[in-house]
């Protein structure tokens, strides 16, 4: 993924200003026009912060441990074009995939998948998901087997019984709060292109759990890093 600092002369002010507004979630139009600054600007300010994040995202990752919760979603309009009824929701959906592994009171993983076979989403577990850990799911076929993968504490909650916890903290409602926080902010967007769907993924994972102070400080640290490779790699 290529990274370069945006052209044009605007000052170190003006960046922090935008990285504010960027990190509080404000629309790069609205940013534009507060800050009296070009929309091609900010947008490609937006643009660099995002990707920053998704490189970090991917590259900053340890096998989750504790407690985790596993689930997958699906994303895409309630419509397309030239099919006339609505897109079923949930399994047998014609929509966009996606599997997700939240480590309780840590991060989020998310990873667009081609569908959610057992095949799929296993090999994803084992490569995320320490053996140790505690493994939350509900009860879909694909997590069946689990146990004789190594993951002997697979506890699951039956969603099709209306069993959402089984009263002693089993239950999948973390992974699932953040599904609901990633469909709101892409409501607001009105939807988001399939070329930005997986960085848009990577920000709302890093976006998850932090606060405003957390994520100012993360990626003001982000794009410090980032200048001093470009200038060493100039030098």
């Amino acid at each position: 993924m290529k990274l370069q600092i945006p052209y044009g002369k605007i000052s170190g002010y003006k960046v922090g200003k935008i990285l504010k507004h960027f990190v509080v979630d404000v629309e790069a139009s609205k940013t534009a026009d507060l800050l009296a600054l070009n929309r091609k600007t900010v947008d490609a300010y937006y643009n660099l912060f995002r990707k920053l994040i998704y490189v970090e995202q991917k590259t900053a990752f340890t096998k989750l441990t504790g407690i985790v919760e596993i689930d997958e979603s699906y994303f895409g309009a309630r419509r397309l074009r030239g099919f006339h009824m609505k897109l079923k929701r949930g399994r047998g959906t014609r929509k966009q995939p996606v599997f997700g592994i939240y480590q309780r009171d840590g991060r989020v993983y998310t990873e667009v998948v081609p569908n959610c076979s057992g095949v799929v989403l296993q090999a994803i577990i084992e490569h995320i998901v320490s053996v140790n850990a505690e493994v939350n799911s509900d009860g879909w076929r694909s997590y069946d087997g689990l146990v004789d993968l190594g993951y002997d504490k697979h506890y699951r909650v039956n969603h099709s019984k209306n069993e959402w916890s089984d009263g002693k903290g089993h239950h999948i409602n973390g992974i699932e709060n953040f599904w609901s926080f990633t469909k709101r902010r892409m409501q607001r967007r009105n939807g988001v292109r399939k070329t930005y769907f997986e960085l848009f993924l990577k920000e709302c994972e890093w976006r998850y759990n932090r606060n405003d102070e957390q994520m100012e400080s993360e990626l003001k640290k982000l794009l410090s890093q980032h200048i001093k490779r470009q200038r060493k790699e100039r030098n």
